[in-house]
C-alpha cells in the first residue's frame, strides 16, 4: 500500500492535482484567520459552544467555520444550499428537467444558474446572522468606533461574508476542475477536521486526557467500519439486454445489475432534519414553554429522539422517492431493449423497482438515525468538548467518510488508467470494475494500432 502510495507522486499530472489541491485547501483555512472587521473574533467561538444546537450543526455543513466572526464564516454553505435547491427543481419543474437532458450545454446552464443563486441566499443568510447574533447579543463585543453606527456596521457584515462565500464558491470549483476529487465536498471536509486539534486542547488539561482520547478513538473507529459497511452496501438489480442475430453476428444479451446503495440520500436526511428540528425549540422558547424546550433540547430525551427519528425517516423517503424515480428508470431501461428477468417491462418493472427502493430506503433510514442518536448517548456525561461530539455525530462523519471514499476512488482510477496496481489492493467492489476497464480500453488501443499496421 506505501508503495503505491508513492506511485500517485511519480505520476506529473497526479502529483500536480494533489498539490494544487492542497494549496487551495490552504488558501481556504487561511479565509479563517481574516475578521470581519468591527467584529471581535472570540465572539462567536463563545456563542458556538454555548449554544450547542444551532451553531453546531451550521458549522460542519458550511466548513466548521460559522463559530467564528471571520471572513469565510458561511463557507460553502450559501453554495451548497443553492445546489440542492436546482436538484429538487430538477425533478420537480419540467422546464429545468428538459434544460438538464441537453448534455453538457444544459448542465453548464444550471451551474451558472446555481452561481447566480448562490449570491442572494448568501446575502439573506449573512443578514440573518447578522440580526439575530450579532447585533442582537455583541453588545459591547462590537468595535467602539462601530457602535454607533450599526447601519454601517452592518453593510460591512453582510458584504464581507458575501465576498468570502463567493470566494469559497470559487475556490471548491477551482479544485473540482484542475484538481482531485469535488471541491465543495473537500472544503466541507478540511473545515470538519480542522476543528480537532482546537477541540482536543480543551480536554488536554484534564487528567482524563489519554482515557478521553482512547474512548473517542474506538468510538471512531466503530463507527467509520460501520459507516463504510453500509456506504458501499449496493443491491444490485439484474439487468438482461435483448439478444439480436444479424446473420452469423450476435448482438446484446449482456447482463449487468443496476446497482441501488442502501444510504441513497447520503447525508441530507439528517441535514433536513436538523434545519427542521431547531423550529420547535425556538418557538417554545419565544412563547415561554420551558418544560417543552427543555423536552425538545435534551440529546437524550425521549422527544428529542422520537421526533429526530421521524425527521430522518420522512426526509429519507422523499429524498430518495425524488431522486430516484422508478417510472423513468423502466421506461429507460425498455427503450435500451432491457428488462430484469422475470418481469414485464414497463409497468410491472417499475413496480418492482419501487419495492426494492422502499426496503432499501427503510434500512438505510434505521441506519442514519442510529448514526445520528447513538453519539448523544454514549458521549453523555462525560468532558468530551461539544465541538468532538458534533465529529462523532451523523453529518460530519458521514461527510467525512463520504468524502474520503469517494477520494480514495478517484486515486485508484488515477493509477489503473496508467497500468498501475492501484492505492490499495481491491479496495472495494468497484476495484475488480475499474481494472477490467482498463484492461478492455488497453486492448481496444492494441487492436487499434494492428489496424493501423494492416
Amino acid at each position: 500500500m506505501q508503495n503505491n502510495f508513492l506511485q500517485l507522486f511519480k505520476i506529473p499530472e497526479t502529483r500536480r492535482r494533489i498539490l494544487y489541491t492542497l494549496g487551495l485547501l490552504l488558501v481556504f483555512r487561511l479565509g479563517h484567520h481574516i475578521p470581519i472587521p468591527g467584529m471581535d473574533p472570540s465572539f462567536l467561538a463563545n456563542q458556538d459552544k454555548d449554544s450547542g444546537g444551532l451553531f453546531g450543526m451550521m458549522s460542519a455543513f458550511s466548513g466548521g467555520a460559522l463559530g467564528q466572526s471571520t471572513l469565510f464564516s458561511l463557507g460553502i454553505m450559501p453554495y451548497i444550499s443553492a445546489s440542492i435547491i436546482f436538484s429538487m427543481l430538477t425533478k420537480i419543474s419540467p422546464a429545468i428537467e428538459a434544460v438538464s437532458k441537453e448534455g453538457a450545454s444544459g448542465q453548464k446552464k444550471i451551474n451558472q444558474w446555481t452561481r447566480l443563486a448562490t449570491v442572494p441566499i448568501a446575502v439573506i443568510q449573512a443578514i440573518l446572522i447578522y440580526v439575530g447574533v450579532f447585533q442582537a447579543q455583541a453588545g459591547e463585543m462590537v468595535d467602539p468606533a462601530m457602535r454607533a453606527h450599526p447601519w454601517v456596521l452592518g453593510v460591512i457584515v453582510v458584504m464581507a461574508l458575501l465576498a468570502g462565500a463567493l470566494a469559497c464558491m470559487w475556490i471548491g470549483e477551482l479544485i473540482t476542475e484542475g484538481g482531485v476529487g469535488n471541491g465543495a465536498s473537500l472544503i466541507i471536509m478540511a473545515g470538519i477536521v480542522a476543528q480537532i486539534p482546537s477541540s482536543l486542547t480543551l480536554i488536554a488539561g484534564t487528567g482524563e486526557f489519554w482515557q478521553t482520547i482512547l474512548f473517542l478513538a474506538a468510538i471512531w473507529v466503530v463507527t467509520v467500519v460501520c459507516v463504510v459497511f453500509i456506504h458501499k452496501g449496493t443491491r444490485r438489480v439484474p439487468i438482461q439486454h435483448h439478444r439480436l442475430v444479424r446473420g452469423q453476428a450476435v448482438y446484446g444479451g449482456q447482463r449487468h445489475f443496476l446497482p441501488l446503495k442502501i444510504n441513497m440520500a447520503g447525508v441530507m436526511p439528517i441535514v433536513f432534519a436538523s434545519v427542521i428540528f431547531i423550529v420547535p425549540a425556538v418557538v417554545f422558547d419565544w412563547i415561554g414553554w420551558t418544560t417543552m424546550k427543555e423536552a425538545f433540547s435534551t440529546p437524550t430525551g425521549f422527544m428529542h429522539v422520537a421526533s429526530y427519528a421521524a425527521l430522518i425517516f420522512f426526509f429519507c423517503f422523499f429524498w430518495n422517492r425524488l431522486m430516484f424515480q422508478p417510472n423513468e428508470i423502466a421506461d429507460n431501461l425498455r427503450e435500451q431493449g432491457a428488462f430484469v428477468p422475470g418481469l414485464r417491462p414497463g409497468a410491472r418493472t417499475a413496480e418492482y423497482l419501487t419495492n426494492v427502493l422502499t426496503r432499501i430506503t427503510l434500512a438505510g433510514a434505521a441506519f442514519l438515525t442510529i448514526i445520528a442518536v447513538a453519539p448523544s448517548f454514549i458521549t453523555q456525561g462525560t468532558a468530551i468538548p461539544q465541538d468532538l461530539r458534533y465529529f462523532l455525530g451523523g453529518t460530519s462523519i458521514l461527510i467525512v467518510v463520504a468524502v474520503a471514499l469517494e477520494l480514495v476512488d478517484r486515486l485508484n482510477a488515477q493509477l489503473i488508467m496508467r497500468n498501475y496496481e492501484g492505492f490499495m489492493k481491491e479496495s472495494g467492489p468497484n476495484w475488480a470494475g475499474m481494472k477490467d476497464a482498463a484492461s478492455r480500453e488497453q486492448q481496444k488501443q492494441l487492436k487499434r494500432e494492428e489496424k493501423k499496421h494492416d
